[in-house]
Parts: structure tokens; sequence; C-alpha cells
């Protein structure tokens, strides 16, 4: 059976045991795929070792060129390390003089194929897939999102209130090298020996208060578009790109979605609360302008705009965002019932557990891979 690790439990497992040959690093998330392999060079080469170090990028060496390099033997050193970056640029054709060795990779060589998404229809793929270590970088579920934060925060020295946290994650919309530049902006920012403030981060990132993607979501709920219009100019003025903006609506929406889950099996209004930060009396009211139809059309509205934004259309961005805006204003208008906290059970047949289908978009990385 194939393993599958992540970045942090690959520098953990490489601690306790020798690197193996074969590893494969895939994932949208370019900071994770970078931090493995910032892991493989520490473990694998250690200082001075570049002479056993050789990199390749798929879309220029050829396969005959990879398995050549794999196959030699390190020198003055117990292991080489051999990386493709871009592996998914290989094509088919390059990708299949590989396959012999990927049956029988040489020991002393740790080759590591880095890649944002492999083709798994092609026999490379699927071979890759069986034979290596694969180091999952998708991007980081929410609930790993704050102990990501609070791991980057204490690398560069720095104390965060819980609110701090909460603010960052908002305003970066997820985006891990948004985050850590966010962090270090903190760090330099916060005088020694205080914690950092959700106010610090509005202040460092130029956004007023009552300007945050909270307040943005909160008018949106009222159906006040004047409001949300109003916050949108503030954190366009304040230099807020609309691209990350619409990746913190979007993530801020999903939140939403899942605490409706929660609530709808059970959960509790104090719970609730804690995740969306807002007062437990006015958690149901709130919740309850978020109808499972409207938060779908909510997310195709994201995603036009992501395209729209993207280059999909000659638009301005501001007309976008704008336009996006006015038309969750008019879904969200109107009130719908929130299901009981604690819905009855059929007798004799547990009840069934809905789950949402709700296609979401990623923001917040712009950089190249």
């Amino acid at each position: 059976m194939a393993v599958t690790l992540n970045p942090y439990q690959l520098d953990a497992t490489l601690k306790e045991k020798a690197p193996g040959p074969l590893y494969l690093v895939v994932g949208e998330e370019d900071l994770l795929r970078d931090h493995a392999l910032a892991v493989f060079k520490t473990v694998v080469l250690g200082e001075g070792g570049e002479f056993n170090y050789d990199l390749f990028y798929g879309d220029e060496a050829s396969g005959e060129e990879i398995r050549s390099c794999a196959s030699q033997m390190p020198a003055f050193a117990e292991r080489r390390l051999v990386v493709v970056k871009g592996a998914e640029k290989l094509s088919a054709k390059e990708a299949e003089t590989l396959l012999d060795y990927l049956k029988a990779p040489v020991e002393t060589t740790t080759l590591v194929f880095l890649s944002q998404k492999l083709d798994g229809r092609l026999k490379f793929s699927q071979a890759l897939g069986r034979a290596s270590v694969m180091i999952d970088c998708s991007p980081l579920r929410e609930a790993q999102l704050i102990p990501w934060i609070a791991r980057e925060a204490g690398r560069v020295g720095i104390r965060l209130e819980e609110q701090a946290g909460h603010a960052l994650r908002e305003s970066a919309g997820g985006s891990l090298n948004g985050l850590r530049r966010e962090l270090e902006k903190l760090a330099s920012y916060v005088p020694p020996g205080r914690a950092a403030t959700a106010a610090d981060v509005y202040v460092l990132r130029g956004i007023e208060p009552g300007a945050s993607v909270f307040d943005l979501t909160l008018a949106i709920a009222e159906g006040n578009r004047g409001k949300a219009l109003s916050i949108l100019a503030r954190n366009l003025e304040a230099g807020e790109a609309p691209l990350r903006i619409l990746g913190s609506l979007a993530w801020q929406y999903r939140r939403l979605w899942k605490v409706k889950e929660t609530m709808a099996v059970g959960g509790r209004e104090g719970e609730a609360a804690r995740a969306l930060r807002m007062d437990p009396t006015k958690v149901r009211p709130f919740l309850g302008r978020f109808s499972d139809a409207q938060l779908q059309t909510a997310s195709r509205l994201f995603l036009d705009a992501d395209g729209q934004l993207k280059g999909g259309t000659n638009s301005r961005p501001k007309i976008v965002m704008e336009r996006l805006l006015l038309r969750l204003c008019e879904s969200e208008k109107k009130p719908t019932a929130v299901p009981p906290s604690r819905p009855p059970v059929p007798s004799g047949r547990a009840a069934s557990r809905t789950l949402s289908n709700v296609r979401t978009i990623r923001s917040g990385k712009q950089t190249g891979r």
C-alpha cells in the first residue's frame, strides 16, 4: 500500500529513518511543496552536499536524462538527491522511459517528483503513485489553518491572541503565502513581549474597523447593498486586491456552510458562535438568512467572478466585485428557517445526514508554480 504523508509528517519521518528512493510531492499549495523540498535538501544533502544534487524541469528534461542521472552513484556521500519540478509537464513518451526505473530504483538515490497535479490516466502517473511515498500538498482544511498559523507565528517569534489568528485567516483567504507575509509584517510591527491583536492585523492591512470580510458578510446577510459596497470601496482604496477579497469572502461562505451542517445534526449555538465569532443569541437568526439554495447560488457567483477577475472578461475588477455583492445581497434578503439544533429521529431508523455539494473556489494562489 502506498504511503501518504503531509510535509510536516515528512520532516518527522525523515528524522527517524533514512530517506527512501522515490517520492511524489503533489498538491496545489506551492508553499507546502517548497517546504517539502527544503526538508529533502536538508536531510539528504546536509551542509555542503550540493555536489550530489541535480534539478530537472519537466518541460525541458528528457526521461533518459533523469534516469541516467538518478542511476549515478553518490560522490563522497551516502545518497544523491535528484529533483524533477513540474513533473506533470513531462510528455507521455518521455515519462514512459522512466517506467523501468520506477520498478527498480537505485537505493542510493532519492528521486523526488514535484507537481501541482498529475494526470491519473497516464501509465507513468499510476506507476509513480504505486512505487513512491506521496507527500500531500493540498490546500489546508479550515481546521488545519489555525495550528499552522500558530506554528508559523512561533517561527517568526510572535504570540497571537485568538482573535488575531482568526483575523489573519480571514484577511488572507486561506493563502499560506499571504498568511506568512502577514505574520512577518506583524513580527516587525508588534513590540517584543506583547501579543499581536486583531486590531494589529487590520492596521497593517490598511483595513478600517468595520470593514473586514466578516463585516462584509454581515452586510450581505442584511441585504444592505449600500453598506456592502462601502466596505468593498474602503478595502479597494486601502490597496486590497479584488481577487483576495473574493477569496476571503468565499472562505467565509464555506465556513457558514459548515456551521449550518453542524447545527443541522445537533450542534450547539455556543460552538457555532465561537466559529462565527458572534453573540450566541444572534447565531440562529444570522444563519437563517442563508439557505442551502442561496449558498449554492453564492458558490456559482464566486466561480463566475473568479473567472472574470482572472481574465475571462474585459470588465473592470471593481465592477465585477460590485456586481457580485449586489447579486449576493439580493439573494440574501429573505430570512429562511434554520433546522432545530437537535432534530427528532424517526422511530425505527436513524436520521441521515445531508452533506453539502457546494462547489468552492480557491484563491490567493497567484504565484507561479
